[in-house]
């Protein structure tokens, strides 16, 4: 397997991949934005767009209160 793959299919399922692991917990939600802004940084149009999407939705507002709701209801994260 290629290690930069630019398929349409292949693109979006990394994309869809990073996007609901780094929902997961604020641990996985760290490292998700870090790969995705290590794939902005790359010269690859397909890794930028990948990073871009990614980051939209994970530095969102939104997506960062659910991950916060989440871990408070687990009883891993004090209120």
């Amino acid at each position: 397997m290629r290690q930069d793959d630019d398929r349409n299919f292949v693109k979006k399922a990394v994309n869809w991949a990073l996007r609901n692991i780094g929902k997961r917990n604020l641990a996985l939600h760290a490292a998700c934005v870090e790969a995705a802004r290590r794939l902005i940084d790359r010269p690859e149009r397909y890794a930028c767009w990948i990073g871009r999407d990614a980051l939209r939705e994970l530095t969102a507002e939104k997506t960062l209160a659910r991950i916060r709701k989440r871990m408070q209801g687990n009883g891993k994260l004090s209120p």
